[in-house]
């Protein structure tokens, strides 16, 4: 059973922001309306679901957005370029040093300053950014685990996740918003015996991440609750600007640290994990998980390769200063610029525009992922069952500090 509920806005009434058509015909047949959150767990965040149902099928979903608005935008119109990073932090706060990452280099390719960075700096980058792309991961699978029913994996993910948050406090003295990775380099140089902790908290996650897998990806109930469910074909995928675990989900291999081999990715030796289909049609809830915990273990690959750097090639020396390459002044050549890199969501992009003669910019756009993901969400639900709803979002792995901005 489907139908189109159209939805009119009333004239001149500025105060109403919800859709006046819910008269009595429109809810005919049975038909009810609900609303999810935007407090509520089911949610992740304050996101408020307007939801037509009949009995306990999905008739129309409507997201509703702005609970969560930081005037990222604006408040980069009023700041130097260097001065933007804590507000770009508070975007996706649960990934925001991979945030970090893409604007420091968005500024240093603009700036002609790429050349200068010193390699260790990008492999610190590197190694930081991928603890943070873990860190990020076990809140999605956790969390997701728990809106399934399976409370054990989300106890397991948050004492790891415990572990890279201390790490990472260890580096920079914060454990969510960090102003670590600056435009040229880094605040500080990685503390001493700090490889030697990453390298085995490693080798200590390596069997916990397969332990995962036959917790949640390989129970019976978990795939009964996911499998064919939300599915996002290929083309779905790419007409809505999907990105991230969201695209390879549906069998779409496309990942910007393999395509664009920004930083020094392009010497890293990782894949890119798609959707198998095994568990239902490719491109399901299950998929999405499955995307997330094996691109866990990319990440290991990675941030072991970069241990190895460091305590090789790029290992630490006396005259090594992470701020060597970090300009005093910020003015780039007047025009517009576009960049782009991989967070744990997708997609991340800045478009920026200077006059050439101010160091702070005209304007400052930012491409976020999960804007774009969540906006595929009425379209996969329709017809589906009101628990088969939360399954969707929470697969989705939203961030709303980043949808709203």
């Amino acid at each position: 059973m489907s139908r189109t509920i159209q939805y009119e806005y009333i004239p001149g009434n500025l105060e109403r922001s919800e859709p006046a058509a819910r008269t009595e015909a429109d809810l005919a047949e049975g038909g009810f309306l609900i609303n999810l959150g935007p407090q509520h767990p089911s949610t992740h965040g304050v996101l408020r679901l307007e939801v037509v149902l009949d009995g306990e099928l999905v008739l129309d979903v409507v997201p509703h957005i702005g609970y969560l608005h930081r005037c990222f935008e604006k408040h980069a119109e009023a700041l130097p370029f260097n001065q933007i990073i804590p507000y770009i932090d508070r975007m996706d706060y649960i990934a925001a040093m991979n945030s970090e990452h893409v604007y420091a280099m968005a500024m240093e390719n603009w700036l002609g300053i790429k050349q200068d960075i010193h390699p260790r700096v990008e492999f610190i980058r590197i190694l930081v950014a991928e603890l943070n792309r873990l860190a990020s991961h076990f809140v999605a699978i956790g969390t997701y685990g728990m809106d399934i029913g399976a409370f054990t994996p989300f106890l397991w993910l948050m004492r790891d996740r415990e572990h890279i948050l201390r790490m990472l406090e260890w580096v920079s003295g914060a454990r969510m918003l960090y102003n670590y990775i600056w435009i040229g380099g880094l605040f500080y140089d990685i503390p001493i015996g700090f490889e030697e902790r990453v390298s085995e908290f490693t080798a200590y996650l390596k069997p916990k991440l397969s332990e995962l897998e036959d917790l949640l990806l390989n129970n019976t109930i978990f795939i009964q609750r996911t499998a064919g469910i939300g599915v996002i074909p290929r083309g779905l995928a790419v007409n809505y600007g999907l990105t991230g675990p969201m695209l390879r989900a549906s069998g779409i291999c496309f990942d910007h640290r393999k395509t664009e081999g920004y930083s020094l990715y392009s010497e890293m030796d990782f894949e890119i994990p798609i959707g198998k289909g095994e568990q239902g049609k490719t491109g399901d809830c299950w998929d999405r998980t499955y995307v997330r915990v094996r691109e866990c273990f990319e990440s290991l690959k990675i941030i072991g390769q970069c241990l190895e750097k460091l305590k090789g090639p790029c290992k630490r020396t006396p005259e090594f200063d992470p701020q060597k390459a970090c300009p005093k002044k910020i003015r780039p050549a007047a025009g517009d610029y576009f960049f782009r890199g991989e967070t744990p969501r997708g997609e991340l992009a800045f478009f920026m525009t200077a006059d050439g003669k101010s160091d702070v910019p005209l304007r400052l756009k930012a491409r976020a992922p999960s804007f774009s993901n969540l906006s595929v969400l009425p379209e996969i639900s329709k017809g589906h069952l009101l628990a088969d709803l939360i399954a969707i979002v929470g697969s989705i792995d939203l961030v709303m500090g980043e949808v709203d901005r």
